[in-house]
């Protein structure tokens, strides 16, 4: 973990190319958000590409609104990574592993625009707890994919 970063890793038995569906596809979003703040898919494309726009029903501390998302890192079963408004990145990266399955690992990138108030508001755990279930809940559904 870097300074001002949150990142974890996860091996997942399940081909990137799956694994990278579920993460290009917003209205998936929340059923693989572990932080338990994305609602829903709003607006935007059915399926991500560079530069691509996405909006989402978002909820945190008790309170509801809505965030536009740009993508602004791709590529196809590899890595893809949006920013909101704020230069903070939720970036992925899949690597295939020798003898099957995919290592992911999220990042949760604060360290453009570091603001203070991320560590003091405790934000760096929270997002950790949040990416370790966040990538629970993909393994799940991309192993679940398989089985189907």
């Amino acid at each position: 973990m870097g300074t001002h970063k949150v990142s974890r890793s996860i091996v997942i038995d399940a081909p990137a190319a799956r694994i990278f569906d579920i993460l290009a596809t917003p209205s998936r979003h929340s059923e693989v958000d572990g932080s338990g703040t994305v609602r829903g898919a709003v607006s935007g494309p059915e399926r991500l590409e560079e530069g691509a726009e996405f909006g989402m029903d978002m909820r945190m501390f008790g309170v509801s609104y809505r965030m536009t998302n740009r993508v602004v890192e791709f590529e196809p079963d590899r890595l893809i990574a949006w920013r909101h408004i704020g230069p903070h990145r939720w970036r992925y990266e899949l690597e295939d592993l020798e003898g099957g399955g995919t290592r992911v690992t999220e990042t949760f990138d604060y360290s453009i625009g570091f603001s203070a108030y991320y560590v003091l508001a405790g934000l760096p755990a929270r997002n950790a707890a949040g990416i370790e279930q966040s990538l629970l809940r993909l393994k799940d559904a991309a192993e679940k994919a398989a089985a189907a």
